[in-house]
């Protein structure tokens, strides 16, 4: 064998170990995300039956704020597992006063059909594309975190304002933000730029989670739910 074939045979084999790895990284980052998700929901369910405050929706959400800190300290270890079903459990039951409040608006249990239907038809969709077009779509990065910041500054800021438009501008903001995260997410995936799964499924799991409910938001809005 020569050199030039060697060499040919060599980054054969590397290319084929690097698909491989990164196909592994989806297998387990999908397959987490769906019981990850079926958790939330689990958990949601259970605090809408409670009837949990809106106050202590507040609570568990800073919870799994500090919980998404520790998912990603420990996502190289064995103890990541249990800490992201810890983190999306407690988002998932911060949910609860919110459907709770947006079930019992007239229509209510057809909106929040409507926005988990949304939300599942953005997330396939982009993902899929994402996925067969094997883009890198890195270039988005920059663009993607300014207007996250911006908008989480003008979302604090309309706290005190209590504008309507704003809020309704802000919730179609960050749903075309989450929409580029999840093609910028799953890029990094496909092109080898996430290699932790469990850090992939936060990722993922977060843009789902804040692109459900800012499209229910709007959808409630449009509809004339949100009176």
């Amino acid at each position: 064998m020569t050199d030039k074939q060697l060499y040919g045979a060599q980054v054969a084999t590397h290319s084929g170990q690097g698909v491989a790895s990164t196909n592994k990284v989806l297998k387990n980052t999908y397959m987490l995300l769906g019981m990850t998700l079926a958790f939330s929901a689990l958990t949601a369910g259970g605090a809408m039956a409670l009837n949990l405050s809106h106050g202590v929706a507040l609570v568990l959400m800073l919870v799994g704020f500090g919980l998404l800190f520790v998912v990603n300290r420990m996502a190289d270890t064995a103890k990541g597992l249990p800490a992201i079903f810890a983190f999306t459990g407690v988002m998932g039951a911060s949910l609860g006063p919110m459907l709770n409040y947006y079930l019992a608006l007239p229509g209510g249990p057809s909106m929040v059909m409507q926005a988990l239907g949304g939300t599942a038809l953005v997330f396939f969709g982009l993902s899929a594309y994402a996925l067969n077009s094997r883009k890198d779509f890195s270039y988005l990065g920059g663009f993607l975190m300014t207007g996250l910041i911006v908008a989480i500054v003008a979302g604090i800021a309309n706290i005190f304002l209590g504008i309507p438009a704003l809020s309704l501008t802000l919730s179609a903001a960050v749903v075309m933000i989450m929409s580029g995260l999840i093609l910028f997410d799953t890029s990094r995936i496909v092109n080898g730029g996430e290699t932790n799964y469990i850090r992939a499924t936060v990722s993922l799991y977060l843009n789902i989670y804040n692109l459900f409910i800012n499209l229910l938001h709007l959808i409630t809005a449009f509809t004339g739910g949100d009176d």
